[in-house]
């Protein structure tokens, strides 16, 4: 068995599918450890992995976590975390390591310690149909010139990191492009723009989704065909005004409207229709697994799940990669997009109609849903690790042979 030490950046989105790829590697007798905040702990701990702790200060993405800003975060974050990296690196001396394509501190580990490495898109992969928002551009320049103390900041730690380890071949600027010999992509190849443009070193392996514990306070009991389910994620919370807006939208339309409130406190969407159900946090794999119509930020986990579930969307991007996934949804046919600034209750109700009674969105989402099955998930993920481990000489055990899902 191998050693494989994960590393990423402390996101909900960048952390949560990488748990069910740590606990079957762990099911398989490896030994994991995760470099993490201390608020993943928990979940990491119940997945089977050793957690090694990065100090709760060492926030990589700065506020706002606009492209320029998180360069320069990313790369402080890279000089404050690498020596303490490193150590425990080198004392777990790990076979291969895997890191979220954001994680520049893994990259530069893994080259000082002569490791191999391997990276995880949580989002799209970037190319010439997907560009990086932190690939160098006009406008990317352009929010550099207003912003000339974070660009100096970012020089200061650019050149820090440069005098101390071998940075050569690391993109100076695309720090949410960091590739590997071997990338692995969380959606299928049929949702990514433009995936014949990519090498082999990229596999579309497609949403890791694993079992998560039952929420006893959720009332699945409660729900009603059609089930519309709303939720604006964890990071871009709604207020009460939107959130009760898609209350008076959806309810009229369906048997159990459900609402993800984030950090909104749910009383205070008070009165709501009786047919309305708003929880803080939802099951979401659950609930949309009796969805017929999901209202979403399209965060790519959020849409994965979407798709692997075969709803369509209502999409509503809000920031990051957002805007990317809803125009995907958009041109696949599986869901419409609107802006924030036009949500309100009339057109949200009128495009939610659309959805729910034109049946070309249900057929196109049952498409993509087999694509996101077929594509494999996190057992393809394990054998694609176990693959690459083998042809570096690195594990004890067979690589498994090609799967029949593979795309």
């Amino acid at each position: 068995m191998s050693t494989i030490a994960f590393l990423n950046i402390p996101m909900h989105g960048h952390v949560n599918p990488t748990l069910p790829v740590v606990a079957e590697l762990v099911r398989r007798g490896h030994s994991v450890t995760y470099h993490i905040a201390p608020a993943f702990s928990k979940e990491i701990e119940a997945a089977g992995a050793t957690v090694c702790l990065y100090p709760e200060a060492d926030r990589p993405l700065a506020d706002p976590p606009m492209p320029v800003t998180m360069i320069e975060g990313l790369t402080r974050t890279a000089v404050d975390l690498l020596p303490g990296v490193l150590s425990e690196l080198r004392d777990i001396r790990p076979d291969l390591i895997v890191h979220g394509s954001a994680c520049l501190w893994a990259a530069v580990a893994a080259r000082e310690l002569g490791v191999p490495a391997a990276s995880l898109f949580t989002t799209f992969a970037y190319n010439r149909y997907v560009p990086s928002p932190t690939g160098a551009s006009w406008k990317l320049l352009a929010a550099a010139a207003g912003r000339p103390r974070t660009v100096l900041d970012y020089v200061r730690a650019r050149r820090r990191l440069r005098r101390r380890y071998d940075i050569r071949g690391l993109p100076p600027l695309d720090l949410l492009n960091v590739r590997q010999p071997l990338n692995l992509v969380f959606t299928s190849r049929d949702f990514q723009p433009g995936a014949g443009a990519f090498d082999e070193s990229f596999q579309f392996v497609g949403p890791s989704l694993g079992a998560r514990p039952a929420d006893p306070s959720f009332p699945v009991d409660r729900l009603r065909a059609p089930v519309l389910y709303a939720s604006l994620g964890t990071v871009f919370n709604a207020g009460p005004q939107v959130l009760r807006t898609f209350a008076a939208a959806l309810s009229p339309l369906g048997g159990t409207v459900v609402i993800a409130t984030g950090e909104t406190d749910p009383a205070a969407l008070d009165p709501l229709p009786d047919n309305v159900i708003a929880h803080r946090f939802v099951p979401q794999p659950e609930v949309l697994a009796r969805a017929a119509l999901f209202v979403t930020h399209g965060g790519m986990n959020s849409a994965n799940e979407a798709m692997y579930a075969g709803v369509p969307m209502l999409v509503i991007p809000q920031g990051a990669d957002q805007p990317l996934v809803a125009r995907r949804v958009v041109e696949l046919g599986v869901g419409l997009a609107i802006s924030t600034r036009d949500t309100g209750a009339e057109l949200v109700h009128a495009l939610a109609k659309r959805l729910l009674d034109e049946p070309r969105f249900r057929a196109a989402a049952d498409g993509l849903q087999v694509a996101q099955r077929e594509a494999g998930g996190y057992q393809r993920v394990a054998d694609e690790l176990e693959r690459y481990l083998h042809r570096a000489g690195r594990v004890s055990r067979p690589a498994p042979a090609d799967s029949p899902q593979e795309r």
